[in-house]
């Protein structure tokens, strides 16, 4: 993964911390990954909004699914590219050069677009069409993709924010990506955000 600074600044590697959440954020979860008596999963929290207005302080990280293919045009990026031209700029630097990086299915790329807020590029849609083989939405990718947002979430102390991530021009359902989101980062103590717009 690649963390990109607005601007002038060049990309850096960006390895995640091994750092526990503080001992107050810890949950403890059964075999069901549910919060047994000794705490509470951290609540994905549901706002109508727009996700890239995040409804917090401190760090935040704003998640998003991005294709393979290189597109950028409709969809949440539309709202993005509106509000800062940088995601979309090194996502298309990240794609044409993607011969000698990690961009593929699973990447992500955090992009600096405020002192506070990044921007999480995920690419967890493999082409931008529904065929033969269903919807571009893959929810391993999505997987894996959030994880590699939990590690930095937790070693910044950073909250996220999204839409219904992979729930549009994707094609995903939310019944699917909701307990991926929920295993993936609110199980270990990141507070999400989730904005419906509209």
């Amino acid at each position: 993964m690649a963390e990109v600074a607005a601007g002038p600044g060049a990309v850096r590697a960006w390895a995640p911390a091994a750092r526990r959440p503080p001992a107050h954020r810890r949950k403890r979860l059964d075999e069901r990954g549910r919060a047994d008596q000794h705490g509470a999963v951290e609540p994905l929290e549901t706002v109508a909004g727009d996700a890239t207005c995040p409804l917090a302080g401190g760090q935040k990280i704003i998640a998003h699914i991005c294709n393979d293919r290189g597109g950028w045009g409709r969809g949440f990026v539309v709202a993005l590219s509106r509000r800062w031209p940088e995601p979309e700029r090194e996502y298309r630097r990240w794609h044409r050069g993607r011969a000698g990086n990690d961009f593929a299915l699973g990447a992500v790329q955090l992009v600096r677009v405020r002192p506070d807020v990044q921007v999480a590029n995920m690419v967890a849609q493999h082409g931008m069409k529904t065929g033969s083989s269903g919807p571009p939405i893959r929810y391993d990718a999505v997987e894996q993709c959030l994880r590699t947002v939990a590690d930095h979430a937790l070693a910044h102390g950073a909250s996220v924010h999204m839409p219904r991530i992979g729930c549009g021009l994707a094609g995903g359902r939310w019944e699917l990506i909701g307990p991926i989101v929920e295993r993936t980062l609110c199980a270990r103590g990141v507070a999400v955000t989730v904005y419906d717009h509209g």
